[in-house]
């Protein structure tokens, strides 16, 4: 059975910075393209970044030079790497796999930007 689990989200300052993590199990990791979907508060979910598995990426425009996304597949965990946080990165955070013709989603995590 395929779990996704992140962490790292929680309350920052405008300017600041957080790494989110999302641990997977159940899949080969390492052959699956990962993403980070968030969802701001009466917007639909939208997508974020993605790596695939030869760690080509693609950054949404609106996080572009302030996010990073990373995998590492000997921990079997996707990262990502936010810096300089402002007040509409204000989300609930999804970690994402396209695995079995599924789609599997983690739980998500909150990062509230505010000061």
């Amino acid at each position: 059975q395929v779990h996704l689990v992140e962490s790292g989200g929680g309350l920052v300052q405008p300017g600041g910075s957080l790494r989110l993590s999302c641990v997977v199990s159940g899949m080969d990791f390492s052959a699956n393209t990962m993403a980070w979907y968030r969802q701001r508060p009466g917007k639909q979910r939208e997508v974020v970044a993605s790596v695939t598995k030869l760690y080509w990426t693609n950054v949404d425009d609106s996080v572009k030079g302030r996010f990073t996304i990373t995998r590492d597949n000997e921990k079997n965990t996707l990262y990502l790497q936010m810096n300089n946080l402002k007040s509409e990165d204000t989300a609930v955070y999804y970690c994402n796999t396209l695995y079995g013709r599924q789609d599997y989603w983690g739980q998500g995590t909150q990062v509230t930007v505010s000061s």
